[in-house]
């Protein structure tokens, strides 16, 4: 045991607040997890700390934390439950050897002095508003881009969120050209130098990284952010699109993609991107080390053919979404792509991040042999009963069964197999005081991966029989049978999700504000945690 490890009990050792700040600041390997559901988490919580749910830690925790001997610190205070000495026991039992509690958890992070953020992807999102403050990023207010629309002026507003996000609201005119796409594609939509580039995203920070990257990637022409994304347009008073398809030509010209794979080098390398063949990536993974290993063009072609080894992340999100991706605080992190673009426009925002990153040097077409989705690595589930669709049907029909439903919420709300009640897996104890007692449970989610894992938790709290739905409800709509919607029965309180104010165009205006306010704020935060490493080339 470290100087700065204590024996908490006989099990658990605890790290201190002010060892867990020395470990960022020296940008050595580490995970401070947070154990609650995402909507208290997103409350209050360190900078770096990362979201795992002991709900889903199973699912979850090989995938995101990769070596087994890193260096784990846990917290996870919610409603007077103390979850991080169960997490920490998940973890044990997933074969991580370094599992700590947080001494004296988030109370006393707080107490001592540790600065809280609230929300979610918070490191990315204050790295932001830096990057604006540093670079003066331009940007032009909803009126005026009404304006230039009404008045069809040469201008092309492009969208920088996923493709889904997008088609919920946008930017009338606007296309979708999702964020490590911009520099590789932006040329084919404003091929003359004159025309005016406007980003946009639903808050503030994939524009602003948007607008950036092309400006840092050398594009000729006026480059300016959305002021305030969809938010701002909103709080204008302005109207927005919904369902719109417009995508960027998936061809790029020759001429097009080596002026942006000039500006994407040089950016990277001003940034501390370091560039390495393929075949040494291996010896990176140093005794010590974690590497994570990202192909970051989108998931379509990521599934046409990738290299071994590397998992699908796309680089808008990649870069808006790092807390998710990469857990592990002074990690390595190594890009991939097949045009020399991508990769090395999201390496240069990473670096500039903190993170030590590296781009994949140009590989023949058939280093990328593995196809299709690369399945999260999870743990085998103990043996438990299964029971057939229409056997559950006729269950349900004669009284015989209560479904329990570990879905996530709003899927859930959105459609649920008649009766079921809405469970989280971590509040089971708490939730079956809310359920009639039964002799025989059916447990479910989207594919019964996660209820497998339940029914395990189920039988220790229960003498009733537990049987899992094969195939998750997904299967029992594959079957054509009943379904219900809404909040019918919520055993639990959707605490699983946080609700993001922008969410929708019927949120209230104080709401957008608020979060509009909340990032103006991440600057003055950043300088009072001190734990950022952040640098902005």
């Amino acid at each position: 045991m470290t100087s700065t490890e204590k024996q908490a009990n006989p099990i658990f050792p605890t790290y201190t607040r002010e060892a867990v700040r020395q470990a960022l600041q020296n940008r050595e390997e580490i995970a401070l997890i947070d154990v609650r559901e995402e909507d208290p988490y997103a409350q209050e919580h360190p900078l770096w700390a990362a979201n795992f749910p002991l709900s889903k830690l199973e699912l979850e925790a090989w995938g995101r934390i990769p070596r087994r001997d890193t260096l784990i610190v846990v917290y996870g205070e919610h409603e007077g439950t103390d979850l991080a000495p169960r997490a920490a026991a998940v973890l044990r039992e997933l074969g991580y050897t370094r599992v700590h509690l947080l001494e004296g958890g988030l109370a006393a992070w707080i107490a001592g002095g540790g600065e809280v953020f609230r929300d979610v992807n918070v490191p990315s999102k204050s790295f932001g508003e830096l990057v604006e403050s540093k670079r003066h990023t331009p940007s032009l207010p909803a009126p005026e881009v009404q304006a230039l629309i009404d008045a069809h002026a040469d201008v092309v507003i492009v969208d920088a969120r996923r493709f889904d996000e997008y088609q919920t609201m946008s930017i009338p005119t606007a296309t979708s050209v999702p964020g490590a796409e911009l520099v590789l594609r932006v040329r084919e939509l404003a091929p003359d130098p004159r025309t005016q580039v406007i980003v946009n995203c639903a808050g503030r920070t994939r524009s602003i990284i948007g607008t950036q990257s092309l400006i840092n990637a050398g594009l000729p022409n006026p480059v300016a952010a959305l002021r305030n994304g969809t938010i701002g347009w909103t709080l204008a008073g302005q109207q927005l699109d919904h369902g719109a398809n417009r995508r960027a030509p998936a061809a790029v010209s020759e001429a097009n993609r080596e002026s942006a794979r000039n500006g994407a080098s040089d950016i990277a390398a001003r940034a501390g991107v370091r560039r390495i063949p393929h075949d040494a990536v291996a010896g990176l993974r140093e005794p010590g080390r974690t590497v994570y290993c990202f192909d970051v063009r989108t998931p379509e072609e990521f599934a046409e053919g990738h290299l071994p080894s590397f998992v699908s992340a796309p680089g808008g999100q990649l870069v808006q979404e790092t807390d998710h991706h990469a857990p592990v605080r002074g990690a390595r992190i190594v890009l991939a792509d097949d045009d020399d673009v991508r990769a090395s426009m999201t390496g240069s925002w990473l670096a500039q991040m903190g993170w030590e990153t590296y781009v994949v040097e140009a590989v023949d077409a058939s280093a990328r042999s593995e196809t299709g989705a690369v399945p999260a690595p999870a743990p085998s589930p103990a043996a438990v009963p299964s029971v057939s669709p229409s056997e559950l049907a006729a269950w349900l029909e004669g009284g015989d069964a209560v479904v329990l439903d570990f879905t996530a919420s709003a899927n859930y709300v959105r459609r649920h197999i008649p009766g079921a009640y809405f469970v989280i897996r971590a509040q089971l104890a708490d939730a079956l005081s809310r359920i009639p007692r039964a002799r025989r449970y059916v447990l479910t989610c989207g594919t019964s991966q996660l209820a497998r894992f339940a029914a395990a938790d189920l039988r220790r709290e229960s003498d009733a029989e537990v049987f899992v739905l094969e195939g998750g409800t997904l299967a029992w709509i594959a079957a054509g049978l009943p379904l219900e919607l809404g909040e019918t029965r919520l055993a639990s309180a959707r605490t699983d999700r946080y609700r993001r104010p922008y969410e929708g165009t019927d949120n209230a205006q104080q709401a957008m504000q608020a979060y509009l306010d909340w990032e103006f704020g991440l600057i003055a935060q950043l300088e009072r945690d001190g734990t950022h490493g952040f640098r902005v080339a």
